[in-house]
C-alpha cells in the first residue's frame, strides 16, 4: 500500500523510527542496518511495507529498495514471520545474507537468533534459486535505465526470467532488428524466443 514514506525524522531507535510526512508521524519498525544507514539525517526516506493483521497494522522500514526485496523473500518462507525477518536483517548485513543463501552457508544462518537448524535450511533451500536468477546486483539500488535493452532486460527479469537467458534473447533481436526497436517490440520479440 505504501511505497515510501519521505520526511522528517521526529524520533529514532534502532527498532523504529517516526517520521513526519505531511503532518501525520508514522510508526515504522526498522533493522539495525536500516538504523545504521540513517546517521543523523534531519530528513529520510524509507521504503516501507505494510502488515495488516486483525488486530494491528504495522508498518516496516528500509533504508533501501534491496533490503526491502530480501526481507519480502525472507518472510514469503512458512514459520518467518515480519519480526524474525527483522531479526535477520538486524544480525548480519543483508549482504551477508543474501551471499549465506546463495552459497548455502547454512552455519551463519542458523546463527541469527531465533533462526534454528530447519529454519536455516528452508530458507536456503527455498531462496537459493530465487536469489542466484535475480543476480548478485538485487540488492544494489535501482539503477537507472539508460538503454532500450536494459529495461527490456529489467522487465524480463521482473516477468521471472534468468537475467543471463534473457540478455541472450534480447541481444539475438537487438542483432536481427539493427538495433532500432522500442522497449515494447524488443520485449515482445524476446518473449516470442523465451
Amino acid at each position: 500500500m505504501y511505497a515510501y514514506i519521505d520526511g522528517r525524522l521526529v524520533f529514532k531507535s534502532p527498532a523504529y523510527v517516526v517520521i513526519d510526512a505531511g503532518g501525520v508521524g508514522y510508526h515504522i519498525n526498522i533493522s539495525l542496518n536500516t538504523y545504521s544507514l540513517l546517521a543523523d539525517a534531519e530528513r529520510c526516506k524509507l521504503f516501507t511495507w505494510l502488515h495488516v493483521k486483525e488486530d494491528a497494522h504495522t508498518l516496516y522500514g528500509f533504508a533501501d529498495e534491496g533490503e526491502r526485496r530480501l526481507f519480502l523473500h525472507l518472510i514469503s518462507i512458512s514459520g518467518i514471520g515480519p519480526n524474525t525477518g527483522r531479526m535477520m536483517l538486524s544480525s548480519i548485513t543483508p549482504v551477508e545474507i543474501q551471499t549465506a543463501i546463495i552459497n548455502g552457508n547454512v552455519a551463519l544462518i542458523q546463527r541469527i537468533k531465533g533462526i534454528g537448524p530447519k529454519s536455516a535450511q528452508r530458507v536456503i533451500l527455498e531462496l537459493q534459486d530465487k536469489l542466484k536468477k535475480e543476480g548478485p546486483d538485487t540488492l544494489s539500488t535501482t539503477p537507472v535505465v539508460k538503454t532500450v535493452k536494459d529495461e527490456a532486460l529489467a522487465a524480463l527479469v521482473m516477468l521471472g526470467f534468468a537475467r543471463n537467458v534473457a540478455e541472450k534473447v534480447l541481444e539475438q533481436e537487438i542483432n536481427k532488428n539493427s538495433g532500432i526497436l522500442t522497449v515494447e517490440q524488443l520485449i515482445k520479440f524476446a518473449l516470442k524466443n523465451l
